[in-house]
């Protein structure tokens, strides 16, 4: 049974780091922007998934062997900021692909969808180690073994600090739709907001790939 005091402790420190910008914040603003509030929204649960798989991971230890092991941060680390400086580069081709279209045809591109942005916001949230590490240093901190199975209230508490980070995901994907809605009749504006978006993951996916394994 978790200790209510520290329990409140924990969601308001979960709360305060779910609204800081992050790799998911990023992708879910540009897929709304370019595929709309639809695309957003399916990208935030998929990032939430994305984070359930380093909460069970990390309940069941595989996320302390990965990161105990540099071979292993760094394959996972390379992949992860591969993958979204990936994302970033195509979403500032595709921002200027489409402004094309609208200036050559009087029409934008078709969206991604909501299934294919799910599928990315998975892999996006997935492969990145750092919430992995998150997860590892922050969550056993307000783990008590007296209290019952670690394990169960790892999982708990790690379902918890994702749910926050979905729901603040989802606010950012209704914002950023509107932000599109509103910006209908200018698609220069719209293009600036998806280049920024798509840099802003490119730096991301860099800053990952810079990182440093945690120490032990």
């Amino acid at each position: 049974m978790l200790d209510p005091s520290q329990l409140a402790l924990y969601v308001a420190a979960a709360f305060v780091l779910a609204v800081t910008p992050g790799p998911g914040i990023f992708y879910v603003a540009a897929r709304a922007l370019a595929g709309g509030r639809a695309e957003g929204v399916a990208s935030s649960f998929g990032t939430g998934l994305g984070g359930m798989v380093h909460v069970v991971a990390g309940s069941l230890g595989v996320s302390a062997v990965v990161l105990a092991s540099a071979e292993l941060f760094t394959a996972l680390k390379l992949v992860g900021a591969g993958y979204l400086i990936w994302l970033g580069l195509r979403t500032l081709q595709a921002a200027r692909r489409d402004a094309s279209a609208v200036l050559a045809e009087g029409r934008a591109a078709p969206p991604i969808g909501p299934r294919r942005a799910f599928r990315e916001g998975v892999l996006v949230e997935a492969l990145n180690p750092k919430t992995a590490a998150f997860f590892l240093a922050f969550v056993p901190q307000f783990v008590g073994p007296a209290q019952g199975s670690v394990a169960l209230q790892f999982l708990v508490l790690g379902f918890v600090s994702v749910m926050l980070n979905t729901l603040a995901d989802i606010g950012v994907a209704f914002a950023a739709g509107s932000i599109r809605e509103g910006a209908a009749s200018r698609p220069a504006l719209i293009r600036r907001l998806r280049e920024a978006s798509g840099a802003a993951m490119v730096a991301l996916g860099v800053g990952l790939a810079l990182a440093r394994r945690p120490a032990a």
